[in-house]
């Protein structure tokens, strides 16, 4: 069966056709500056790769120029686009109607497009690749894939602000959670690691590490507690995301230094985090800077590594208990620097990190504490199209 993933952003389009149940990938790539200058499309499949300047004036032309490359004589891996069995999409924000990937019906787009004002940077432009895939491809079965139904097992206690009942109840203000298809794919991936080595529990924390981050208890299988809320933009420290503030920031630098309630958002989303701290939102600038000497490069490091050990701490004590941390996505997978920061200083917990195996890199599920260590430090590469596709797969094979 032929999945074609696709996560369709406000200016690209990223796709991967994936071959199932081998969960083998066909071909691969992305489509960006959709509606500029200079759009580009990359195209992988194999050993063959090649990127590619183009007019994409939008997500149809996008999606129809994907379909080209995979179809391409010479370096194409389907011969005819009704070959793809389903796409797959990626939906950043399901609210509380979703907890479960579903076929898209006329119904089902009609609720993800009342839930832009959630996700007003994301949403629209999931339904938009999903009104486009349609077109394209007429015979293939459309499937959703919510970045927020990992966490709808998290508990009331967990999920609700203590502001107003009503709030809650007439507006649904609460924490919904975000990047939830790497959680589930890595939080699945490192408990079968802990079976494998003979651990009965499965109390971990995943820390999913990127431009954007993450954190989430996970207990039993399910997500108990996690950093992010209504919205992306709480929790961890980021690229250019500030995470967690004082709300008493935000009055004051409405009410007493001026700024617009729109030029607050663009500071706290846009021009903070590592950004904000450093000038630079690439981890890799920023610990290479910090290598030479640049104290606030350095400072940086070591507060973004604190943020995420305060919510290991507060996690430990919702679970009542700790069988392993697990580091991912693109920080997480490759930053030994953060990884050492991270778990420094960790001795009470029985969590020892082997500086060796640290500096080692791999791309499988990998520990990287000492034998003695109580609690398994894993370092678990995700893959959040596969794990769309086995969801695709599941609910209609």
């Amino acid at each position: 069966m032929n999945i074609l993933v696709i996560n369709s952003g406000s200016s690209s389009i990223k796709y991967q056709l994936i071959k199932m149940p081998e969960e083998s990938v066909a071909a691969s790539g992305l489509v960006e500056r959709i509606g500029l200058d200079g759009a580009l499309i990359t195209y992988k499949s194999g050993e063959f790769k090649m990127t590619k300047e183009v007019e994409v004036p939008d997500h149809e032309t996008g999606l129809l120029q994907i379909t080209n490359f995979l179809l391409d004589k010479k370096f194409g891996v389907i011969d005819d686009k009704d070959k793809i069995n389903i796409v797959g999409h990626r939906v950043v924000h399901g609210g509380k109607t979703f907890s479960k990937t579903v076929e898209i019906t006329p119904e089902i787009k009609n609720k993800i497009e009342s839930l832009i004002p959630l996700a007003p940077l994301h949403n629209p432009p999931n339904l938009k690749g999903i009104e486009v895939a349609e077109k394209v491809f007429k015979k293939a079965k459309q499937v959703a894939v919510f970045d927020t139904a990992f966490f709808q097992t998290m508990p009331q206690k967990a999920y609700q602000y203590a502001i107003p009942k009503e709030f809650l109840d007439d507006n649904d203000i609460r924490a919904y959670g975000f990047h939830g298809t790497s959680h589930k794919y890595v939080s699945e991936k490192s408990i079968q690691y802990l079976k494998d080595h003979n651990f009965d529990h499965s109390r971990i924390i995943t820390i999913h590490l990127g431009n954007g981050c993450s954190i989430t208890a996970v207990k039993d299988g399910k997500a108990i507690d996690h950093s992010l809320g209504m919205g992306p933009a709480n929790g961890l420290i980021m690229g250019t995301r500030a995470g967690d503030i004082d709300q008493s920031v935000i009055f004051y630098l409405i009410d007493k230094l001026g700024y617009s309630t729109q030029e607050v958002n663009d500071i706290l989303l846009k021009k903070s985090g590592m950004l904000g701290l450093t000038g630079y939102s690439d981890m890799r600038d920023i610990e290479s800077k910090s290598a030479e000497g640049d104290e606030d490069c350095r400072l940086a490091l070591y507060m973004n590594g604190y943020r995420i050990k305060k919510y290991i701490g507060s996690y430990i004590a919702a679970m009542n208990g700790l069988d392993a941390i697990v580091f991912t996505a693109g920080i997480g997978e490759n930053s030994s620097v953060i990884r050492k920061i991270v778990c420094e200083d960790m001795e009470f917990l029985g969590l020892h990190l082997d500086h060796r195996k640290n500096d080692v890199r791999g791309n499988t599920i990998r520990a990287i504490n000492v034998p003695e260590s109580n609690v398994k430090i894993l370092v678990a590469p995700t893959n959040e199209e596969l794990e769309i596709a086995k969801q695709c797969f599941a609910l209609i094979h």
